[in-house]
């Protein structure tokens, strides 16, 4: 008799596929090094037997997402369809990117949209009032969720006692001096911009530059990512962020939350 095939969508230890995870961690550990990197290094950053590092490169190469000049590898361009790929097929992009250039043109600050990965934030989309994106600051940048405000933006969506867990048990390193790690005052500051709408970080993520965010709601209420607009400390007061930017911000999550499903 034929088993009846399982429909509840719930994964099967069957159905992990070693090799691929294998591939994907190789792929990932390119990004430890800005240079090719021989055989050796390749599998020892992505924690892989030399011969098993060997096969998934020979397939990558073959697929055209890696080069070899015979010692050295490296990522060609190709990988980038597999971003691509996202950035198309993602809803929160296509509705967002048209906002975050309005937003851009009317600060005239660059404006970005990122979304949650883990204890990380990723910057998915960008919007700039000269299309010219500073360097730093690409799409798929990552940056700790805890100090930056897209990321408390965003982690305001969890309830009082998951969030105390979360921020316990991520890694939290200081990034500049101004950076607060401790969980306690982490986790008043993201209760207060939970209350108040909207998060802005000063110099916690990076030295010399603030920000403000509010979260992105889809339909049914629920935070699917953040919009922020940030700028040099020199050039722009943390008052203005609130004053001028913070309306420009609550009025674009306002006009997109139901076109998010």
């Amino acid at each position: 008799m034929v088993k009846p095939k399982r429909t509840d969508g719930e994964p099967r230890a069957t159905d992990f596929v070693e090799s691929l995870d294998r591939g994907l961690r190789l792929l990932r550990a390119f990004g430890q090094s800005t240079a090719p990197m021989s055989l050796s290094e390749i599998a020892r950053a992505a924690d892989l037997p030399r011969a098993t590092a060997r096969r998934i490169l020979f397939t990558l190469q073959h697929g055209g997402y890696v080069r070899c000049d015979g010692k050295l590898f490296a990522l060609t361009a190709h990988v980038l369809t597999l971003a691509g790929s996202f950035l198309r097929s993602n809803q929160i992009v296509a509705v967002l990117q048209p906002v975050l250039d309005a937003i851009a043109v009317a600060a005239q600050e660059i404006s970005s949209l990122a979304v949650l990965d883990g204890d990380d934030v990723v910057f998915v989309a960008r919007g700039s009032p000269t299309r010219i994106f500073s360097g730093g600051l690409e799409i798929g940048y990552r940056l700790p969720s805890f100090c930056t405000s897209v990321g408390r933006a965003m982690l305001g969506r969890l309830g009082d006692a998951e969030l105390k867990q979360r921020l316990a048990a991520m890694r939290r390193e200081p990034l500049t001096p101004q950076t607060v790690i401790d969980p306690k005052r982490l986790f008043a500051s993201i209760v207060a911009d939970r209350e108040r709408g909207y998060s802005l970080v000063d110099r916690e993520a990076e030295p010399h530059f603030r920000s403000i965010s509010v979260p992105v709601h889809r339909y049914d209420n629920v935070i699917v990512g953040a919009i922020n607009i940030g700028a040099h400390v020199d050039r722009v007061p943390a008052r203005e962020l609130v004053d001028r930017f913070l309306p420009l911000l609550r009025q674009g999550a306002a006009d997109v939350q139901d076109k998010l499903l």
